[in-house]
């Protein structure tokens, strides 16, 4: 039931969540109650202590309300709904940092992917991941080991089967109980049970030996072996095994952070920051409390144990409402362990479902330890939340030094940079990165194929301008507060003149990376920020994280380029036999090392073949 009122003495005396409007029925503040009427009228004393308060009545027109069965489904539904409304006097977790994911698919045979999007899909989610280099080397290291499938179309068997990375279930070449114990022991794996994964490998290793399959045998020892070189990249691990979130807090008045450590079977896994709008004039535990409520509300993995530094308001709820979470995700009786993938509790308008009986006994506890390592762990968390929030004082000093220097309207918190990459007009390729609050912000990195036929690096700047910028436009966005050409002049008036075209008003410089020149628009003499200044650090920081991603880019499509057309040219080599080569070989640059004879050696490849692939490869070598 939902209602709109002036009137708190008009309000139920049930649980629900009261929505504060102004007079453009716009929402200022989002709250929940075990009585409505009560907590409701408490607003409306003549003398209200609670300064945040006062200013909060003083924009106050009238309310909405909502009735719910319990304070547990209140509780819910404020997160919900201040996630999606983000009002202006509520504390607001600023999620807009898109972490990866690793992905076990929901599908009939499940593929392990990346992605950054999480979705209620059936699938499991293992994350979120704060680099995503260390994803993709975890991801490159565990498909060999385990061997799922990675196409969209099971329409095989492909070269994976073939090169011994696929069991290729597209063709009945595994049982579908084969590779659903994989994908078992992929989860495990994720989940921190590794020394779990290492002993039942081990067995089968044992048993396979046992009954004379010594290639089997062989297969296990090798996936032992990279295991054991994962597990060793491990960053930190305690005495015993702990299945626990640490969640901190730091609050300087002006910025306020959270930091979360995620501890599964006693190792680190992974370190989370945040930073929370709205929240400078909140206690820690006010602060603590909201971040849990909106962090835990999405499908994030649930631990057995969440460990604070000062306890919060709602202990009990919460704890009833995470181990709900958790027993409606998880299948079967705990048979997967304490990290359950857990679906949300509300839909997009913030609305209830139901998840059936409520449940008396709680699974998940939240802590406060007062000694030993627990203690200890989170004094470490909290330290880290210090240290995060001077970053960000230095990084929002030195931004506010910037908009000084270059005379913009707003302090630079999104930067956006662009680096032209080309060899003699051919590949040419642009990058864009994108820095926030200072500090790079790589999944919102773009790369771009350009048609501009060169060498025209101004018809190239001006082409991915107007591509970036002409999206940006049509959909609506904001555009950065500063954007960032390197080079002169010349790349500076592009830029401007395409900002004009599209009535676009923003920061905009170019900067010169001889002499570190500082172009400004209507300027007609280059700006020289002090060396040792944090501005100009900044400045460099963007502009060289730009020319190292367009230049990677453009190395990468060159070296693709090369491999491909190297094999592909030589009469009488197919796509079978190429295979058959990088399959022998493992590599371009080993085939070229490679004598005539032992090229001759590779299956469906005779002699008079080797000496033409040999040949071939070698061409204008001395």
């Amino acid at each position: 039931m939902s209602a709109t009122i002036s009137n708190p003495n008009d309000l139920p005396e049930k649980p629900g969540v009261y929505l504060f409007k102004d007079v453009k029925d716009e929402i200022l503040y989002v709250g929940k109650a075990k009585s409505l009427k009560k907590r409701v009228k408490s607003y409306f004393k003549e003398e209200i202590e609670d300064p945040k308060t006062r200013v909060l009545m003083r924009h106050f027109h009238h309310l909405d309300y909502l009735v719910t069965d319990t304070e547990k489904e209140a509780l819910i539904l404020e997160s919900n709904l201040i996630k999606k409304y983000l009002p202006r006097y509520n504390i607001r977790l600023k999620d807009d940092k898109r972490y990866p994911y690793l992905q076990i698919t929901s599908e009939d045979y499940p593929r392990l992917l990346i992605t950054r999007s999480v979705r209620e899909d059936g699938s499991h989610y293992y994350g979120p991941f704060t680099d995503v280099t260390s994803v993709r080397s975890l991801l490159k290291l565990l498909k060999p080991v385990f061997q799922l499938r990675d196409c969209k179309r099971m329409d095989g068997p492909c070269l994976n089967y073939q090169i011994d990375l696929c069991p290729a279930p597209c063709s009945g070449q595994v049982s579908p109980e084969e590779y659903h114990e994989n994908v078992g022991k992929v989860k495990m794996f994720l989940e921190g049970r590794q020394k779990e994964v290492m002993s039942l490998l081990r067995e089968e290793m044992d048993q396979a030996a046992r009954n004379h399959d010594f290639e089997k045998a062989v297969v296990i020892r090798d996936q032992l072996f990279s295991l054991g070189e994962v597990m060793e990249k491990q960053k930190m691990e305690f005495n015993r095994s702990l299945d626990q979130d640490v969640i901190a807090s730091s609050n300087d008045g002006e910025v306020v952070v959270v930091v979360v450590f995620r501890v599964r079977q006693g190792k680190i896994m992974g370190k989370e920051d945040f930073l929370m709008e709205g929240a400078q004039d909140y206690s820690i535990p006010e602060i603590l409390a909201a971040f849990i409520k909106q962090f835990y509300s999405g499908p994030r993995q649930v631990p057995a144990e969440i460990l604070l530094p000062v306890m919060i308001e709602d202990k009990d709820i919460i704890e009833k409402w995470l181990s709900d979470k958790v027993q409606a995700g998880s299948p079967g009786k705990g048979d997967e362990g304490n990290y359950i993938n857990v679906s949300s509790t509300g839909n997009e308008d913030g609305q209830l479902e139901n998840h059936g009986v409520e449940k008396d006994a709680a699974l998940i506890h939240l802590r406060v330890p007062e000694e030993g390592l627990e203690h200890r762990l989170v004094q470490m968390v909290t330290k880290n939340a210090s240290i995060i929030l001077n970053h960000h004082k230095q990084a929002r000093g030195a931004l506010l030094d910037l908009k000084t220097y270059l005379k913009i309207p707003r302090i630079p918190r999104r930067i956006e940079a662009f680096d032209i990459s080309n060899l003699a007009g051919e590949m040419a390729v642009a990058s864009m990165v994108v820095f926030e609050d200072g500090k790079p912000s790589k999944n919102q990195y773009r790369k771009y194929k350009l048609e501009t036929p060169g060498p025209d690096d101004y018809g190239m700047m001006r082409e991915v301008l107007t591509r970036r910028y002409e999206k940006l436009k049509s959909k609506g966005e904001t555009p950065p507060d500063l954007i960032v050409v390197d080079g002169g002049r010349g790349q500076l008036n592009v830029a401007t003149e395409v900002l004009d075209s599209l009535d676009l008003k923003t920061g905009v410089i170019g900067l010169a990376k001889e002499f570190e020149q500082v172009f400004i628009p209507e300027v007609s003499i280059p700006l020289i920020l002090p060396p040792n200044s944090p501005a100009l650090h900044i400045l460099q920081y963007v502009r060289d994280e730009a020319h190292r991603f367009a230049v990677k880019y453009h190395k990468n499509l060159r070296d693709k380029r090369l491999k491909s057309s190297l094999l592909d040219e030589i009469p009488g080599v197919g796509p079978k036999r190429k295979m058959n080569l990088l399959r022998h070989f493992g590599d371009l640059k080993s085939i070229q090392n490679a004598s005539e004879d032992e090229i001759a050696d590779v299956k469906s490849i005779d002699t008079n073949l080797a000496r033409k692939i040999y040949y071939h490869l070698h061409q204008g070598k001395d």
